[in-house]
C-alpha cells in the first residue's frame, strides 16, 4: 500500500574536515561532537552518504528508497522524466573555521567522462560572516593555462584570483569551471548538482593531524578551469511571503522568502520542492497537521504535495527544478 507523504526531513550527515569548526552547533543546532565539523549533508543520494528520513512513519527509509518506489511522487513527473531515479540536487551547510582549498569543479561533460557522475554547478548563501570574511571566485582579469601554471608553480595564484568580501544575504552563483574558495569566518547554505567531484588545486601547504597534505589534482583540472572573469555575485528582491527569484538555471531555481505571517503555495507535481530556513522559524500546514522548522532545518516537500501553507516570521531558500 503506497504510504500517505508528507514533508520530509533528514538526518544530516557530518563531515569533519580540516577546516571545519563548531558553528554548525552553535549556530545551527547540527548534533556535531566534533571541534573541525565542516559539513552537515542535508539531503544527499552521493553513494556511501544517502539520507534517512527521520521525522514520521517513514522514519528511517532512505531517500534512495522512497526514489525507487515512488519516483514520481517523490522526485515529480518532470523530474523523473529528466533524470530517472535520481536525486539531482545536494544540500549542505558549511562551517569554514579555517580557508578552503582553492578548487574547481568540472562540467557535465568532463564530469561524466572521468568519473560517471554529474557535474557541480553550485551556489552559496552566506548565513553568517565574521569581519573581514572573504571568497575566492575566479580570476581577477581573463587569464590563460600558462599564466595560471606560473603562479601555481611560484605559490602566488592567490594573486590573480578575484578575491570578494562576503555579508550575509550574499549569494553567489558559481558555473563549473569557475576556481573558488570559501574563506574562513563563513557559514555557507550550499546548492549543487549531485556530485562530490572536486579538483584540488592549492591548499596553502596544509597537512593533517598525521602531517600529511591532501591531494592536489592540478592535471585534471587544467582542462576543467574557465580562464576568463566571471560575475558570480547574485542580487534578488525582498518582497515579504512570496517567492523572490535569486537563481534560475537549468540544473535548479533557487527563491528567497522573507516570511512574515503566511504564504500559500501552490505547485504542479512536476517538481520537488526543498525549504532551507535561514533565520527564524516557520510551519508548514498540510493535511490539516502542521510541521515546525527552525534556523538550519531543511526539509523536502515531495512533488505528489502540491498545496500548503508557510506560516511564521523566517528567512527561507526555496529550491526546486524548472
Amino acid at each position: 500500500m503506497k504510504p500517505n507523504l508528507y514533508p520530509l526531513q533528514f538526518e544530516p550527515i557530518l563531515k569533519e574536515r580540516i577546516w571545519g569548526g563548531e558553528k554548525l552547533k552553535t549556530l545551527l543546532n547540527k548534533p556535531i561532537t566534533s571541534k573541525i565539523t565542516g559539513e552537515s549533508w542535508e539531503l544527499s543520494t552521493v553513494q556511501g552518504d544517502v539520507s534517512t528520513v527521520a521525522n514520521g512513519q517513514l522514519k528511517g527509509k532512505s531517500l534512495m528508497d522512497l526514489i525507487n518506489d515512488l519516483p514520481n511522487e517523490i522526485l515529480g513527473t518532470r523530474v523523473y522524466e529528466r533524470f530517472g531515479k535520481q536525486f539531482p540536487l545536494l544540500f549542505k551547510y558549511l562551517d569554514a573555521r579555517e580557508d578552503l582549498s582553492i578548487q574547481v569543479h568540472p562540467n557535465d561533460k568532463l564530469a561524466k567522462e572521468r568519473h560517471n557522475s554529474f557535474g557541480k554547478t553550485e551556489m552559496w548563501y552566506i548565513m553568517q560572516a565574521d569581519a573581514d570574511a572573504r571568497i575566492i571566485v575566479g580570476f581577477k582579469e581573463d587569464s590563460g593555462k600558462e599564466e595560471y601554471l606560473q603562479h601555481l608553480n611560484d605559490k602566488t595564484l592567490v594573486s590573480i584570483l578575484d578575491d570578494v568580501k562576503a555579508k550575509a544575504g550574499d549569494v553567489f552563483f558559481l558555473e563549473t569551471g569557475t576556481v573558488h574558495a570559501i574563506g574562513a569566518g563563513l557559514v555557507v547554505a550550499e546548492i549543487q548538482q549531485t556530485s562530490d567531484i572536486t579538483y584540488r588545486l592549492y591548499d596553502f601547504d596544509r597537512v593533517d593531524a598525521q602531517g600529511n597534505k591532501r591531494e592536489l589534482h592540478v592535471d585534471l583540472a587544467l582542462d576543467a578551469i574557465n580562464y576568463n572573469k566571471v560575475d558570480t555575485q547574485k542580487k534578488y528582491g525582498s518582497k515579504a511571503n512570496v517567492s523572490n527569484v535569486v537563481v534560475d538555471c537549468p540544473y535548479f531555481t533557487t527563491n528567497f522568502i522573507p516570511l512574515e505571517d503566511r504564504a500559500e503555495i501552490t505547485k504542479s507535481k512536476e517538481t520537488f520542492t526543498v525549504y532551507m530556513c535561514i533565520e527564524g522559524s516557520f510551519e508548514i500546514e498540510y493535511d490539516g497537521f502542521k510541521y515546525t522548522y527552525i534556523k538550519g532545518d531543511t526539509v523536502l516537500v515531495p512533488a505528489e504535495i502540491n498545496v500548503f501553507v508557510l506560516s511564521g516570521k523566517a528567512s527561507i531558500l526555496e529550491i526546486y527544478i524548472s
